[in-house]
């Protein structure tokens, strides 16, 4: 899941993406509207974790635009405005949530995490394939009953090309999902991580390279 931090303060915006990097998303941030309308326009986002108060474009704004350009990503409204008729008019805009600063990252989390179920086909828990087993919510993996420790990348690759049920994935579709702005197209980033994923799931390879289209989970 990929998603967008749209705050102001720098310190804050850092720290909430740290924390859903933690949970194996792909995060970027934006301190400003500017910054923020110019991301959304280049990149597919899940979840925009958006301030109501931004600089340059107004939060509120951004949302309208969201809303009238039919963009599928969810947007969770973070502000310090928390009256009823505050929260009452960033729902009425079309923010799909509302949570009030000061706030806990746990409950922060938990909302990304349900805005994220509803901007994605619903995956099961477990994912299954080829001897495989995915648990997303706590983020193991086992193949034939042997618990393989992955770092996130490695997590995050699997869990796209298991979600893919067999299907094919190629290496931009896959740098999309699983890294953040900051990744350069041009590296070989997504074979590097592919090769150290095929060693830790060993012999016999559970995932096939496709020649000039890409990868998928045999």
């Amino acid at each position: 899941m990929r998603i967008l931090i749209a705050e102001d303060e720098h310190l804050l915006a850092d720290s909430i993406a740290d924390a859903l990097r933690t949970e194996a998303f792909a995060v970027d941030v934006a301190y400003d509207g500017d910054g923020a309308l110019e991301r959304l326009g280049c990149n597919r986002y899940d979840v925009l974790v958006l301030d109501r108060d931004l600089p340059v474009v107004h939060g509120d704004d951004i949302c309208r635009r969201v809303v009238r350009s039919a963009d599928p990503v969810r947007v969770l409204m973070l502000t310090a405005a928390g009256t009823v008729p505050d929260r009452v008019a960033g729902l009425s805009m079309g923010a799909d949530d509302y949570l009030t600063k000061p706030f806990a990252f746990e409950e922060l989390l938990a909302r990304v995490h349900a805005l994220g179920r509803r901007a994605r086909p619903a995956d099961p828990p477990l994912l299954r394939r080829a001897g495989v087993l995915l648990d997303r919510a706590r983020r193991e993996v086992y193949r034939d009953g042997r618990y393989i420790p992955l770092a996130r990348k490695e997590f995050g690759l699997l869990a796209e090309l298991m979600r893919a049920d067999g299907g094919v994935l190629s290496a931009e579709d896959l740098l999309e999902s699983v890294w953040d702005e900051h990744a350069d197209p041009f590296t070989n980033t997504v074979r590097v991580t592919m090769m150290k994923l095929r060693r830790k799931l060993g012999e016999p390879q559970v995932i096939v390279t496709v020649p000039g289209h890409g990868y998928r989970v045999a």
